[in-house]
């Protein structure tokens, strides 16, 4: 039981339509689900103009429609229902609901979960007695109390809330609008906000807006006076920063199954030294499990996981404040097993690298950020402005110092 749309729609004898649509509603939810069940019998819902056209028509409200029309005037054609089909140019729209009252012509189209060809019987369609029910809430609330047409247009203007809490989806859960009216003190409103056909309610909480600037870190440093090292930051605006928040040294000497490492890590004198999280990834791919591990840390902790064949060197929040930190060790390997070891095109050979994996609340490398006092904001009510930075690595590498050829960004992508 739903319906697909409702009308308000004022007589207007002598004007060049003979009515204005003051009030009009469509569920498209509703619409896609008249597709599936109609199938080829499917007539969509007309534009405002041509259907009331088409009602006034039906219901001989037209200033020209004084003489016999067969369709519509045969003793075959008396209606007794307030139910109609009409003529939307070469198909039929039924069943519409209609009825004018106080010079107020009310008016829906209920949704027929069937096909519509052959015509099924009005007692088979649930959705026409709710959509009466709904167009008499309507008519209640419109005149109850009303004594002139400035309180007619505020009732209209309150009309899409109600329907919203009334008719949400186009399924009447209560026919009395004044209900709603009481229990959410709706205002009018001359522009009503344009509601998503997924949302049944309006949002009651206080309006807000938030803008969040990300900025991510790609970087490549080697060692090398022959190969310069090379860094990025992209986000929201693509841009380029002096330094690297990270200066690092990577250094992997091999010796028979034992691997000796060394890592030094700066962290640059501008960059703000609160990290939300900041761990080094050191990977040995394509070699057995580690099996033992003896190794030197200045700050922070390493963790080792055997099987992965990987190290993690867990910086923390905070650089010391030297702003300087070291990793050294030597790393034994057990028999490869190419079944259980991933394989991983980088890291053969010299061609070894530290990946950092950081985030730095509150901050951008480049100085950029939102505003939040020259937010502008297009719509009723004063929404709350919140504006958010960070900045977080991606893609950032350094590589073993010892590797015979650079590894560029594009060698990175599967």
């Amino acid at each position: 039981m739903a319906q697909r749309a409702v009308w308000l729609i004022r007589h207007e004898p002598g004007t060049p339509l003979c009515g204005t649509v003051r009030f009009s509603r469509r569920y498209p939810t509703v619409e896609n689900r008249a597709k599936v069940f109609n199938g080829a019998s499917y007539v969509p819902i007309p534009e405002d103009g041509p259907f009331l056209k088409a009602l006034f028509f039906e219901l001989r409200l037209l200033d020209d429609d004084k003489d016999f029309v067969e369709c519509r005037d045969s003793c075959t054609h008396i209606n007794k229902t307030s139910i109609y089909g009409l003529s939307v140019g070469n198909e039929e729209l039924w069943p519409v609901v209609a009825f004018l009252k106080n010079g107020m012509v009310y008016a829906t189209v209920p949704l027929v979960e069937q096909t519509l060809s052959p015509r099924p019987s009005l007692i088979s369609i649930s959705g026409i007695s709710q959509g009466l029910e709904l167009l008499f809430g309507i008519q209640d609330f419109l005149y109850s109390s009303q004594k002139n047409d400035t309180e007619l247009n505020t009732k209209l203007s309150q009309l899409p809330n109600l329907l919203l809490q009334a008719c949400p989806f186009g399924t009447l859960l209560d026919a009395n609008l004044q209900n709603s009216v009481d229990n959410n003190n709706f205002a009018s409103v001359s522009q009503p906000q344009k509601q998503p056909a997924w949302k049944a309610g309006t949002y009651k909480g206080k309006p807000q807006v938030s803008i969040s600037i990300t900025e991510k870190v790609k970087s490549m440093q080697y060692d090398k006076q022959d190969i310069a090292d090379t860094w990025q930051v992209v986000g929201a605006v693509t841009c380029k920063v002096p330094v690297p928040p990270i200066l690092g040294f990577y250094q992997m000497k091999e010796e028979e199954v034992q691997l000796k490492i060394k890592v030094n890590l700066k962290l640059h004198e501008s960059v703000k030294n609160n990290f939300e999280f900041c761990e080094a990834h050191i990977p040995f791919y394509n070699r057995g499990p580690i099996t033992q591990l003896e190794y030197k840390v200045s700050f922070g902790q390493l963790e080792v996981f055997r099987e992965k064949s990987l190290l993690i060197w867990i910086i923390g929040q905070k650089f010391p404040k030297s702003m300087e930190i070291s990793l050294s060790g030597t790393v034994t390997f057990g028999a490869k097993s190419h079944d259980k070891q991933p394989f991983d095109q980088i890291c053969i050979g010299d061609t070894a690298y530290v990946k950092l994996h950081f985030s730095i609340l509150d901050y951008t490398l480049t100085g950029c950020y939102a505003d939040q006092h020259s937010v502008q904001v297009f719509a009723s009510g004063k929404p709350k402005i919140s504006a958010h930075r960070k900045l977080v690595s991606s893609d950032y590498y350094i590589w073993n110092s010892k590797a015979p050829a650079p590894v560029t960004y594009g060698s990175l992508l599967p």
